[in-house]
């Protein structure tokens, strides 16, 4: 993560000598995870002043759709889909597949609009792979985001052409010792 450094006085010297652009992450595993990193990461930028949002496309079961974050301070809002379940498998129905694709869009306005500086995708490959999300229009939401919000992509089995762009990827791997 890269700090954005920000001066409240207009009197500042403080200058870069280029724009510091957003970054992308991706954590990855070959197992289903929770990427404790990740979020203790998200919630101390959070705790310093930069608004943080985490998404997670394919959690469900707790009454938590965009429509209802979760807020963890005043710097972090967390949503899920609005759903009565976690999504295992590529078969959705109809109020499914509604639910996950207002949350796709719902998250895209809000990284266009610059509300938030650091927005964390969690389980995004795996609606990718499961084919909720076309890859592409990852791909241009990528390239549409302003310059100034880093992403973070976390999930099993990340498509090939979102490690292409990405700035910083960290494989989780299990280690077996006896």
């Amino acid at each position: 993560m890269v700090a954005q450094l920000e001066s409240t006085r207009a009197n500042s010297s403080l200058t870069l000598p280029h724009p510091v652009e957003g970054l992308l992450q991706v954590f990855t595993s070959s197992h289903r995870n929770f990427f404790t990193s990740v979020i203790a990461q998200a919630l101390r930028i959070a705790g310093q002043g930069t608004s943080v949002l985490i998404v997670q496309f394919l959690k469900g079961g707790i009454n938590q759709g965009h429509d209802k974050p979760i807020q963890l301070g005043q710097n972090l809002d967390w949503i899920r889909c609005d759903l009565p379940r976690c999504i295992d498998t590529p078969h959705l129905d109809e109020a499914e597949n509604q639910a996950l694709q207002q949350l796709w869009q719902h998250t895209q306005n809000v990284v266009y609009e610059g509300k938030y500086s650091l927005v964390v995708l969690d389980e995004l490959s795996l609606a990718i792979n499961f084919a909720f999300i076309p890859e592409a229009e990852v791909l241009a939401f990528l390239a549409k985001r302003p310059p100034h919000v880093d992403i973070i992509f976390t999930g099993t089995e990340m498509p090939q052409s979102l490690l292409d762009v990405a700035d910083q990827i960290t494989e989780i791997r299990r280690s077996h010792r006896p």
